[in-house]
């Protein structure tokens, strides 16, 4: 845990020691050398110097002024944590850093970096800031703010185990001889991989490093030949797990990863989008052809084999029964807060089979907290579930065999007609990519207009994608699949991948509502006179909607068909896992409309 509230002293002492080594300021961003959206609490350095606890974000500090940088997803998240007076605050779209840069630094300016926390291309955009400027920026041979964090944490050391077959559904040697055909192909001698989601599916293994993702922090060069050196702590290494590994897996300790990075030759692959600069740097410094395009195991990854999308079918099942249970305890109850439904659920979760835990902080919002998009109840801002306000409960899980994340939004005693108008237009909007159909080759970005068209008619809209992709029993937030807009989406969907279905509108100070699912893409039939092969979305989510807060005047036809059918679905496949009472009430929560 990090201690102490962010204050002044942590900002002063930092400024301290960029003075000290002839730095004009230093930038902060919310990262560790792997760029995941988790970090172990030995890298939560933005948290530690502002108070910020969102999953994006960076900071600058400046001797004599610092400024925050937080998306959509954290306007309201940020004013709650961070000091204004200390830090201005800024939207990382709307108000860059390039921008706040390049006003604030000064010719003959010296701003610093940690080349580990920061990607090549992150680095080169930062370089060009500051040349523009006639300011320099500087790789710093260690990180200036850990010397001055002198309670920091040691890095996590947990042990890292084999994930079993019959839920991985390709073994790690035929994955990795795949990826050697396809660097081979590419005209590669080899990769190096830094994001441990990759190394985790590649090899089999999954570890306990990072809050709700089963990772084992490392890093790992593959070869072209198919043979990988992985780079882990030795204390996180069993018998067991050098058995699963063989012999086709060399072990070594970290420290020893620039070296072997040093003695590589040839063509090699680095993912631009997750590679440390300094990764970029050692290979180039050996005048090594670095090949920076994506990931080699993003793509084989995102598209789940059939023994994954069964696993993720039965997850989705049992964590629906939870859900249902949840639900039924909710209607029933009178005197209930945020904190207290969000370990209940949690406790319904923790019964089912293949448990390991929750795959993001639950996000339980009453009223006016429901419109911070990923608010946290905390002692300081839990609510009561209160009559005539909605509730939004954002939460997922993780299971040896799937990943699951849904989000609900139920009303309390009742809701306001404007409300239930909003809720609305947001399910027409999720109905919309449910029922999609489309052509193989379709991007994410093509397809996220149909979540915000009946919003947008309204002249509505909500600040964050439509869809991320979701692992298997790895990241709830993986890559490079997504439903968003233009840039972000750009990924063709392809069979097998797993993406979720979440439009939604909040207003601020008022109430949020989302509407989310996991969809999972798969073959269509051609229409008679087709001509290209056709995609659709399979849902894998099945908890109810709630009917209270649908205006069905507002739904035609087919939006009702389809409500109807889900439901059905849900009664069928659901209702006889559960007892009577929970049962009667599914039964109610699911009538036709």
């Amino acid at each position: 845990m990090i201690s102490g509230p962010a204050g002044p002293e942590r900002i002063g002492d930092l400024r301290k020691e960029l003075a000290a080594r002839g730095l004009t300021g230093f930038i902060v961003p919310r990262a560790d050398e792997h760029q995941g959206e988790y970090v172990p609490a030995s890298a939560q350095r933005l948290a530690w110097l502002t108070g910020f606890t969102g999953s994006a974000g960076m900071a600058v500090v400046l001797h004599g002024r610092a400024a925050i940088f937080i998306d959509g997803r954290y306007t309201l998240q940020v004013t709650q944590e961070v000091d204004a007076a200390r830090f201005e605050i800024r939207h990382m779209v709307e108000q860059p850093v390039q921008r706040w840069l390049g006003q604030a630094l000064t010719a003959g300016d010296r701003l610093g970096f940690d080349p580990w926390l920061h990607t090549a291309e992150q680095a080169e955009t930062l370089r060009q800031v500051c040349e523009r400027a006639g300011a320099e920026l500087v790789a710093c041979a260690d990180n200036p703010l850990d010397a001055v964090w002198h309670d920091r944490p040691p890095p996590p050391c947990r042990p890292v185990v084999a994930h079993p077959l019959r839920f991985a559904g390709r073994s790690a040697t035929e994955k990795r001889l795949a990826l050697s055909d396809s660097l081979q192909a590419d005209h590669l001698d080899g990769a190096v991989l830094t994001d441990p989601a990759s190394i985790a599916w590649l090899l089999n293994i999954r570890g306990d490093d990072v809050a709700y993702v089963p990772l084992p922090l490392s890093f790992a060069i593959l070869h072209g030949d198919g043979g990988v050196e992985l780079f882990m702590d030795p204390a996180k290494i069993n018998p067991a797990l050098v058995d699963h590994l063989g012999d086709g897996v060399r072990l070594f300790p970290p420290a020893h990863f620039t070296t072997r990075l040093a003695a590589l030759r040839g063509r090699i692959r680095v993912d631009k989008s997750t590679a440390p600069m300094a990764v970029v740097q050692v290979l180039r410094d050996k005048d090594i052809t670095v090949d920076m395009a994506g990931d080699p195991c993003a793509l084989p990854k995102a598209c789940k084999n059939p023994v994954e999308l069964a696993g993720a079918r039965a997850a989705h099942v049992r964590d629906a029964v939870a859900m249902i249970r949840f639900l039924a305890w909710l209607e029933a109850e009178d005197d209930v807060d945020e904190a207290a439904a969000a370990e209940r659920l949690y406790q319904f979760r923790a019964e089912g089979e293949h448990f390991r835990g929750l795959s993001f902080p639950t996000i339980a919002g009453a009223g006016p907290n429901g419109a911070i998009v990923h608010y946290r109840s905390s002692p300081a801002t839990n609510r009561k579930l209160l009559p005539g306000q909605l509730f939004l409960l954002d939460s997922g899980a993780q299971y040896l065999d799937g990943t699951t994340d849904v989000t609900r939004t139920m009303a309390v005693g009742g809701a306001g007609a404007e409300e239930c108008e909003r809720f609305t237009l947001v399910l027409k909007g999720h109905i919309a990519i449910a029922t999609a159909l489309f052509p193989q080759g379709t991007t994410g970005s093509q397809l996220d207009m149909l979540a915000r068209r009946a919003l947008w008619a309204r002249g509505l809209d909500y600040d964050h994608g439509t869809g991320h992709g979701v692992g298997s029993y790895l990241s709830v937030h993986e890559g490079p699949q997504r439903i968003s807009k233009v840039g972000a989406g750009a990924v063709p969907l392809r069979v097998g991948m797993v993406v979720s279905n979440e439009p939604g509108y909040y207003k601020a100070g008022a109430y949020g509502i989302r509407i989310e699912a996991l969809v999972a893409v798969e073959e269509r039939p051609l229409p008679a006179g087709g001509e290209r092969p056709l995609l659709g979305f399979e849902t894998l989510t099945l908890v109810p909607i709630d009917r209270r807060l649908i205006v069905v005047d507002l739904l035609d036809a087919g939006e009702r068909a389809w409500i109807d059918c889900y439901h059905g679905r849900i009664r069928d496949e659901i209702g006889p896992l559960v007892d009577d009472d929970t049962r009667t009430w599914l039964c109610r929560a699911t009538a036709s409309l």
